[in-house]
């Protein structure tokens, strides 16, 4: 039915200037099927805002959890890094010794962060996009010059691989003009009055289509996924691992954005990101409280050692990455270098943490922290 609604793309190889504008027509999601996946969705989301709300150590939520999505993410536009590699780069926060990868991933982190600031003042703007895509793409550049030829090609090696499969818009002023639609449907819950978890995914699908830049739109609309959430009050912190069932399910992320443009095909892009909100959001809530249930064992462990002063302090560095170093137990002031080493060390013998030497740092690895993040 949505196909005869939702005017499609009627020529691959021409950009898309005559993509329609938001909102789309009520009809095209008034369907039980969606209405179901929706309700799903948002008691999944529920139950993982109530939880990540009683954790009092921010940082876990940020430095890991965050840094999982970051990876999924990169992962699907084939970037790839190691968990290994990726949380040794946040540990040591060396530049010159970070890998490539690691670095794009630890980019998506900081814009996943930056945005989530910077929403807290304001609504969603232009700025927005630009500011996340400058720090992912590690670029000054902005919404891409309307002389600029952009194709989404066909991949593969089959006899269509390399044809254009997509065209965005292009011309003078076209694409600001798009960007403002949807910003306008974004922030304006009064006259667009649609469910927030569809507005998500509407919206989406909506920058993917009108791809404002160079290189780095995946990436900007999958933060820009999490922020929305955020700022609709249906996640306390972008903590949603959304990409990691994007990664998954990649052949049937890109079936969904192009049968929309290609047949108007709105009710299986729905269904797969509601999904993806109801899978991932049950996942990072149980990541959540097996985090927390093992917080609190090794708490009672460490306590029983009287040798160790200030567990709390302790177990909260421990906790905030899977892997410490001894300038991590010192920076606050709590611990001198000696005790901080003799500790990690001590921990080490109880076999909360494992003491690893890469390149010549010492690092203590957090193996259960690890292990959880890792399923």
């Amino acid at each position: 039915m949505s196909e005869n609604i939702y005017k499609i793309n009627p020529d691959r190889s021409m950009p898309w200037n005559d993509l329609p504008d938001l909102p789309i027509a009520e009809e095209i999601y008034r369907h039980v099927e969606i209405y179901e996946a929706l309700s799903a969705a948002k008691e999944s989301l529920g139950r993982l805002y109530g939880r990540s709300i009683a954790i009092p150590n921010q940082g876990l939520l940020i430095n890991t959890i965050s840094l999982q999505e970051a990876k999924e993410s990169s992962a699907i536009e084939n970037i790839f890094t190691t968990d290994d590699e990726l949380y040794k780069a946040f540990s040591e926060n060396l530049s010159e010794q970070i890998n490539s990868p690691a670095k794009e991933v630890l980019r998506y982190r900081e814009a996943l962060w930056s945005g989530h600031e910077y929403l807290r003042k304001q609504q969603f703007d232009q700025n927005y996009f630009i500011s996340i895509y400058r720090i992912v793409n590690e670029s000054n550049d902005g919404i891409r010059p309307a002389f600029v030829p952009t194709y989404i090609k066909q991949s593969g090696s089959g006899p269509n691989a390399g044809k254009p499969a997509y065209v965005p818009p292009r011309g003078d002023g076209i694409v600001e003009k798009k960007l403002q639609n949807l910003l306008d449907f974004v922030n304006d819950d009064e006259q667009y009055n649609t469910d927030p978890l569809l507005k998500m995914a509407i919206s989406h699908f909506q920058f993917e289509a009108i791809h404002p830049f160079r290189d780095g739109n995946g990436r900007t609309g999958r933060i820009f996924n999490i922020h929305l959430l955020v700022k609709k009050g249906l996640l306390d912190y972008p903590i949603l691992y959304l990409s990691r069932y994007i990664n998954q399910e990649k052949e049937n992320y890109y079936r969904g954005l192009s049968g929309v443009s290609q047949r108007g095909d709105w009710q299986f892009w729905l269904l797969f990101m509601l999904k993806a909100v109801e899978v991932t959001a049950h996942i990072t809530f149980h990541k959540i409280t097996d985090i927390i249930n093992l917080k609190d064992s090794i708490l009672h462990e460490i306590e029983k050692e009287k040798k160790l002063k200030r567990p709390e302090q302790l177990i909260q560095t421990i906790f905030t990455q899977p892997f410490t170093k001894v300038a991590h137990l010192t920076e606050n002031g709590f611990y001198s270098e000696n005790t901080a080493r003799n500790y990690l060390n001590r921990l080490a013998e109880m076999k909360i943490l494992e003491k690893r030497t890469v390149r010549g740092y010492h690092y203590y690895l957090n193996l259960e922290l690890y292990r959880i993040l890792q399923g």
